[in-house]
């Protein structure tokens, strides 16, 4: 592995697409190729690669990466996880390191200036968007026939919706998803189910009792705010993970998740969701919940470490967490300071949406590749490494938990665990090496969706209680595609944010108190005046103009 240098991460929404189109396209690239110009560009591939068979170049080859460097693990060329790659593939891979704050930017600047590299991984499905109409990304479509693995998992698991919602306007598809056999819920509530077992008071379950729950902590407590939250800053939406979760038990994206469009299948057309009923309803909930002294004004302001001082030092006894954060922060930091403190991440709420889940949800970041790879003498090569690598289970067994009898071993058969002296995201704090600062591996660069199995393998008790919880749960209808034309996605794009800005900031002073819930229909007024109709406009055009051409 050689290091290059420095350098890019996230962005929002879109459309792409993928197998089915690929059947018919075969290798072409729809510029006027076809299968048998690949015949050319075949240096290092295998001849019979197929699913499940170990990926091992013919020759040794060399595939320039954007590495997203995450603080938490920065990127070491001494790591094994290059090494074994290498072993394994006979790939070396050249990676770019960009910092996790300055991704999405400089990954940007890079394809605009021709210099990105060949992999350009951890983009979120519509980021891609951008770089269509220049030709510097591969339409990966039209090359799905070189990846069985992505094929077969895709029919497996009944991803043809979600896969086909990333098409573009040309039908084509320029990003390749992560995929994840089942939606995976991280965020929800937590509560210190000690202060609840202390008062007679059982976890809520839907959203009503958990405002009954809060309103006798606050009865008990009438000097603390029994709620507090957190992820509000460095974030487009305050308290991100709160409003997505409230959002969902509505069945509205809301929150981190937010999007201009929404769905509405019984009138089968796209609404603006800022102005729903439903959005409407997520946000009374939380003006309720502020107005009545529930929950800590301060939530939608204030930093995460201030949150969880307030929760440390018992004065909230509720805030929104991860698995993670539940068990290495709240939990561990709780019991060294309050003694017999205990803590848990509930279910999501339920409310009017029923037992629910939001759709699109088992697709993840994924891969951009460069339009150069094409003109590479290696191109099939670099597809079917691809493919093996982020696609099969091998590959992502590899890149989650590393090299059997080094850094892990077998549990039972179907589960894993990490050699004695590794630790994994805090699971032996006095382990004197780090599975990802010192390896290399469980990086989010190369490490995302896959069998529940294997994506469940590295849950502790209380994520696996949480997430089979929320399994159970039925998912939504994925968005139908509705892509847009460059002209349009032009004009879309220049409404898009400024919309997108009105929604956040009103919700915030609606929740707030600073503006009256009694103006929310001059709130839709202000959206009209902000071209709200004529967006969704465009895009119900886009599908209606997309339904039929793919009739």
């Amino acid at each position: 592995m050689k290091n290059t240098g420095q350098l890019s991460r996230r962005q929002m929404l879109a459309a792409a697409g993928f197998i089915g189109l690929a059947a018919l396209t075969g290798c072409g690239s729809g510029d006027g190729e076809d299968a048998k110009d690949l015949s050319k560009k075949r240096t290092g591939a295998m001849k019979n690669y197929r699913a499940g068979q170990q990926f091992k170049a013919t020759q040794p080859l060399t595939f320039t990466v954007l590495h997203n460097d995450n603080p938490n693990y920065p990127m070491k060329e001494s790591w094994l996880f290059w090494k074994e790659l290498t072993r394994r593939t006979g790939v070396t891979l050249d990676a770019t390191p960009v910092p996790l704050s300055d991704y999405e930017k400089k990954r940007s600047l890079l394809i605009g200036a021709g210099d990105a590299p060949l992999l350009i991984p951890k983009t979120y499905p519509g980021a891609e968007t951008a770089f269509v109409s220049s030709g510097a990304i591969l339409p990966v479509s039209e090359y799905i026939d070189l990846m069985p693995n992505f094929r077969e998992k895709v029919r497996r698991w009944n991803l043809q919706p979600e896969v086909d919602s990333l098409r573009q306007s040309d039908g084509r598809s320029y990003l390749l998803p992560g995929l994840h056999e089942k939606v995976r819920q991280q965020y929800s509530l937590s509560f210190r189910t000690d202060i609840l077992d202390q008062h007679g008071l059982a976890l809520p379950t839907t959203w009503d009792e958990v405002h009954t729950t809060l309103k006798a902590l606050r009865e008990e407590y009438p000097d603390r705010y029994p709620l507090t939250d957190r992820w509000s800053t460095n974030t487009p939406f305050p308290a991100g993970a709160l409003f997505q979760y409230l959002g969902q038990a509505h069945g509205v994206r809301a929150g981190w998740s937010y999007l201009n469009t929404t769905w509405d299948a019984t009138a089968e057309t796209f609404v603006f969701t800022g102005a729903t009923d439903a959005f409407r309803q997520v946000v009374e909930y939380l003006r309720k919940l502020v107005a009545e002294k529930l929950m800590d004004p301060e939530s939608f302001t204030q930093t995460d470490e201030e949150a969880v001082r307030k929760l440390l030092g018992e004065r909230a006894f509720a805030i929104s967490a991860n698995a993670q954060e539940l068990v290495q922060n709240y939990r561990y930091n709780l019991q060294r300071q309050v003694k017999g403190a205990t803590i848990e991440m509930i279910p999501v709420p339920l409310g009017p949406a029923g037992p629910v889940v939001m759709g699109g949800g088992r697709l993840e970041n994924g891969m951009m590749i460069s339009s150069k790879a094409l003109e590479r003498d290696d191109f099939v090569a670099l597809m079917q490494f691809v493919d093996w690598l982020w696609y099969s289970d091998a590959g992502q067994e590899f890149c989650k938990w590393g090299v059997e009898n080094t850094t892990f071993t077998r549990s039972g058969g179907a589960g894993y665990r990490l050699e004695p002296g590794i630790s994994l995201m805090g699971s032996d704090p006095d382990a004197p090496k780090d599975l990802q600062k010192d390896f290399g591996f469980h990086n989010g660069v190369f490490t995302y969706g896959g069998s529940w199995r294997l994506v469940s393998s590295s849950f502790g008790p209380d994520e696996k209680k949480f997430t089979d919880a929320m399994a159970a749960r039925k998912e939504l209808p994925t968005d139908p595609p509705h892509p847009l034309r460059a002209e349009e996605q032009e004009q879309a794009t220049l409404w898009d944010t400024p919309l997108k800005d009105h929604v956040t900031q009103n919700a915030l002073r609606f929740v707030l108190g600073k503006r009256p819930l009694s103006e929310w229909d001059d709130y839709v007024k202000e959206l009209k005046a902000k071209n709200m109709d004529r967006y969704i406009e465009l895009h119900n055009q886009a599908y209606e103009r997309f339904k039929k051409e793919n009739a």
